[in-house]
């Protein structure tokens, strides 16, 4: 079995990105991490931080155990992700302690600077949790990585840059034998409806989820789809892992 992260920005973020995939990868018996950087402590305007981020924890554990996965919270803040050694140094504890062999995290290029920091963090943990001198200053330090863990990008919101242009991924799962697991997991996030209205003008969020799942399929010529591109910089590792863990009747190439 391979040991699957999967570390994005805010709870609801790696159901909306990725949530099909570790559903297919679950039941094929996979042992998987679900990773938020933040508790979403500021998606809310009726709550304190500390109480919309108690919520969104819960939120996020439940979503997980649907498929059988570890939820847990690197305890940054909203908008406080930056790219710098203390925080490298605590994504890399992370990475050690859960030990992966595929890790998937947030696009390069996205919206929000929570999600660009996140994936730039992921990429140099990667990186940085084999070496046995990269010290993480933790009080009980997890043992270095044997080798770097193979990274996947996971999309960016609806599939595109800041400009609005597309950013295409290198395959497209096929999701539909899981789409419901997908939408049950992202239901799981109650907490966000009345913040995504506000802040985003988005009425309904498993609306929104649906069209860029199917969006995503569209492009590889099925019904419903979550793109990945593998991080192609040396010395990551290049066999395709992803790929091979889920089988060519579910890894679709671009059309």
């Amino acid at each position: 079995m391979t040991r699957i992260l999967a570390i994005h920005a805010h709870p609801d973020d790696v159901e909306i990105f990725a949530g099909g995939t570790l559903a297919l990868l679950a039941a094929r018996g996979h042992p998987v991490t679900i990773v938020t950087m933040t508790p979403g402590d500021c998606g809310t305007t009726e709550h304190s931080a500390e109480e919309i981020a108690s919520i969104r924890r819960r939120e996020a554990g439940s979503a997980a155990a649907l498929i059988g996965a570890t939820y847990r919270c690197a305890e940054f803040r909203d908008l406080a992700i930056f790219n710098d050694h203390d925080s490298r140094r605590r994504v890399t504890e992370i990475l050690r302690e859960f030990r992966p062999e595929l890790v998937l995290t947030a696009s390069p290029v996205d919206y929000l600077c929570d999600h660009e920091i996140t994936s730039m963090l992921v990429r140099d943990a990667c990186f940085a949790a084999p070496a046995p001198n990269y010290s993480t200053a933790a009080l009980e330090p997890k043992a270095p990585l044997p080798a770097i863990p193979h990274l996947y990008f996971m999309d960016p919101a609806a599939g595109v840059d800041r400009e609005g242009h597309p950013i295409l991924p290198d395959f497209v799962v096929n999701v539909e034998s899981v789409f419901e697991i997908k939408k049950e997991m992202l239901a799981q996030h109650r907490s966000q409806r009345e913040w995504l209205m506000k802040q985003h003008g988005v009425d309904d969020y498993m609306v929104m989820m649906e069209e860029w799942t199917r969006q995503t399929g569209r492009r590889a010529g099925i019904a419903l789809g979550e793109g990945f591109r593998r991080y192609k910089g040396h010395p990551y590792p290049q066999s395709p892992l992803l790929e091979e863990l889920l089988g060519p009747e579910l890894v679709v190439p671009l059309r």
